[in-house]
């Protein structure tokens, strides 16, 4: 191939998503193979990742599903290495795994506080640095964290969501210049609204579909394969020379 052309395929590369059964991951797990690469889906239980492996096997692609629980780093840690043991490498981490219980901020629960930050910052943390260290020793490695839009922008009952989403854009930014010197990168994705199995019963109340509609000058609801495709372009060789870089998938509400 010409070095005029940049390759955007994912041929010969190993990638694990966290997150992997549903919505976004699964859209993020499906491009990858369908650009070339065996998969890892981290899941919460393996059963939950069987149609999913057949799915990419099904492509021509190997499969993996390993348990991980974010909340309980030992799953983590365990699934990590099944992983690496069964394929030899992971080349790309794609840490979507995140939740938000909505609560306006006076009105937020410690448990909820916790089980937040314990899921969309300490779990992605220790799972990059699971896989970071395996990079490290093998000098090369792409990861790309899932953020929001919510790490940019205000949203209304989502004080602690928002807040764990801008750490996450500014953990991405401290890692790609740390790891830099290994040939890591390290980049995060930032969708808006997206119709997952997740967002459906809310965008489907008029007035806040309504709502949401009136801040994306794009005027539409992201789909999950939206979001994917940035995850694939990161973990391409045509992304290269981007890193420490935050990406909004947000049809311009950030801008608007």
């Amino acid at each position: 191939m010409s070095e005029t052309t940049p390759k955007f395929d994912l041929d010969g590369k190993v990638v694990l998503v966290t997150g992997a059964s549903r919505g976004i991951g699964r859209a993020c797990a499906l491009a990858c193979a369908g650009s070339g690469a065996d998969m890892i889906v981290g899941v919460r239980k393996a059963n939950d990742g069987r149609e999913l492996v057949a799915e990419i096997e099904r492509m021509g692609r190997r499969a993996l599903a390993v348990e991980m629980d974010l909340t309980n780093l030992k799953t983590v840690r365990a699934a990590v290495t099944e992983a690496h043991t069964a394929f030899g490498r992971i080349d790309v981490l794609v840490n979507n795994v995140g939740l938000g219980p909505e609560n306006l901020a006076e009105d937020v629960k410690e448990e909820d506080f916790d089980l937040t930050v314990d899921v969309n910052l300490k779990g992605t943390f220790f799972t990059t640095q699971a896989v970071g260290k395996l990079m490290i020793a093998r000098k090369s490695g792409r990861i790309i964290n899932m953020s929001s839009q919510a790490g940019s922008v205000t949203l209304k009952g989502e004080a602690i969501y928002c807040m764990s989403k801008a750490a996450i854009n500014h953990l991405t930014r401290c890692l790609a210049a740390e790891w830099a010197q290994h040939k890591i990168t390290v980049n995060s994705v930032a969708p808006t609204f997206i119709w997952t199995d997740g967002t459906r019963p809310s965008l489907a109340n008029p007035e806040f579909h309504a709502h949401v509609l009136g801040h994306i000058p794009l005027g539409r609801i992201g789909d999950p394969i939206d979001v994917a495709g940035t995850v694939v372009f990161l973990a391409s060789p045509a992304a290269s020379m981007i890193t420490g870089a935050n990406i909004l998938v947000d049809g311009g509400w950030s801008v608007a």
